[in-house]
């Protein structure tokens, strides 16, 4: 496998089970620490409303983070309904944190909540992650030729 680009001193993309590319761990996270905030444009509700989109979350009644921008590398964790990850809104912005230990290689996921999952214009087909899908998801793994859902580093 060749050598990956390696994002912060903390981060990779790579292909994921998920469909796409995903984030992965280039170095473990205990249980709590400070793992990335999601970023981009500040807009309102009613504006991502109209604007639409994948990249788009929710901060709170009135705002909401547009986080399409190639340089917010949040926007790559994918969705599980058994996340490794949690995102907390702390002054109007978005972190994630680790939810449990994460190890060097691991994807990083959090769950992207009922409304997205939902929603047929994101989710048209529904979740497709380990634990509502899981025969789909190990043969997802098996075409990207892996066991589990983490990659040598």
């Amino acid at each position: 496998m060749g050598r990956r680009r390696c994002y912060e001193g903390k981060f990779y993309l790579a292909r994921s089970p998920y469909g796409g590319l995903g984030l992965y761990a280039a170095v473990p996270f205990g249980r709590g620490a400070f793992v990335i905030e999601y970023t981009g444009e500040r807009i309102s509700n009613a504006e991502a409303d109209r604007r639409g989109g994948r990249y788009l979350f929710e901060v709170d009644e009135r705002w909401t983070i547009d986080g399409r921008g190639r340089g917010n590398l949040a926007r790559y964790i994918n969705h599980s309904c058994r996340p490794n990850c949690v995102a907390e809104v702390v002054e109007g912005r978005i972190f994630l944190f680790a939810k449990r230990a994460i190890a060097a290689g691991e994807e990083l996921t959090y769950d992207y909540g009922e409304e997205y999952l939902s929603d047929p214009a994101t989710m048209p087909n529904g979740c497709h992650c380990e634990v509502c899908d899981p025969e789909g998801f190990a043969r997802a793994l098996e075409s990207l030729g892996r066991r589990e859902n983490r990659l040598p580093l």
